[in-house]
């Protein structure tokens, strides 16, 4: 059964440790990370694109899917569906379909607003008992076709929406999505310290999980990084062992062109992303 990420994170928080967020693609992904999580005993959140959702045919089918694999598969640690980086009208789609978790990202509006939608949303997630992440400052890098230069939030507007009432809060802090260039300057650990102080105990969100060294995720867990979002990586990861699965030849001997052979090494790849992440957020056990 999906549940929201709220108690989750607020263990997370406590516990100086981060739940990952990873993003699921199709049926392999979730299977991936779903098995992980319980072989790792570590709560999970599933994140869902708006374009992901388009291209899994819709909410209604992954809500489906994800809930039959928890049953088929005798899940049991907690697991949350998250829409990430949803607009309004998207996250409105997931409350409806079953989704236990929605982000709304209002960040490319202008904070008023920001706060006018965000405020509706948490009204209604109130009272279905899902829970809500907002977010200000726009992340950089590109997500489904929005790009952003990696800037900071402003800590007085990250207090203003925290205000409202919302779950968990995304705040820029020099982050990307996607692969980090050469030039990268690095989180901004001294904004993140400014949010932290002014949002205290909201758990806060670090998206663009991929590529950043492992001291800088461990140094944002220790001023209140809670959840942390993974996506690139886990692709990345499931492209490689695809890619030396072909160039072996291993498609043309005997059955090997049978999706199900095609695509393990993939889906074990996940698998270990998955559980180096989990144990480098320190989510292992938590669950």
């Amino acid at each position: 059964m999906l549940v929201s990420a709220k108690e989750m994170l607020n263990k997370a928080k406590e516990g100086h440790y981060a739940v990952g967020q990873f993003n699921i693609n199709n049926l392999e992904w979730t299977k991936a990370i779903l098995l992980t999580a319980q072989e790792c005993n570590s709560p999970v959140i599933l994140g869902v694109s708006e374009g992901a959702g388009k291209y899994m045919c819709g909410y209604n089918t992954i809500v489906g899917m994800v809930n039959g694999m928890i049953d088929t598969l005798g899940i049991t640690v907690p697991v949350a569906l998250h829409l990430d980086h949803g607009s309004y009208e998207g996250a409105l789609k997931c409350i409806e379909a079953g989704f236990s978790s929605v982000m709304f990202d209002g960040s490319h509006y202008p904070i008023a607003e920001n706060i006018e939608k965000t405020t509706e949303l948490v009204k209604l997630t109130g009272e279905k008992g899902i829970s809500l992440e907002a977010e200000v400052g726009a992340i950089g890098g590109e997500e489904d076709g929005v790009i952003g230069a990696g800037e900071c939030a402003d800590p007085n507007e990250c207090k203003m929406i925290a205000d409202l009432g919302v779950t968990m809060l995304a705040a820029g802090i020099g982050n990307i999505h996607g692969k980090y260039p050469a030039n990268w300057a690095g989180l901004s650990f001294e904004t993140l310290e400014a949010v932290s102080e002014k949002v205290g105990k909201m758990p806060l969100v670090l998206h663009g999980g991929t590529g950043i060294p492992a001291d800088q995720i461990k140094k944002a867990i220790s001023l209140g990084v809670s959840k942390i979002n993974v996506n690139t990586e886990c692709q990345l990861a499931f492209a490689e062992a695809t890619r030396k699965y072909i160039e072996a030849g291993k498609d043309l001997e005997g059955k090997g062109f049978d999706p199900r052979k095609l695509l393990a090494p993939g889906f074990e790849a996940i698998k270990a992303t998955v559980k180096e992440k989990m144990e480098l957020f320190g989510s292992v056990g938590m669950a």
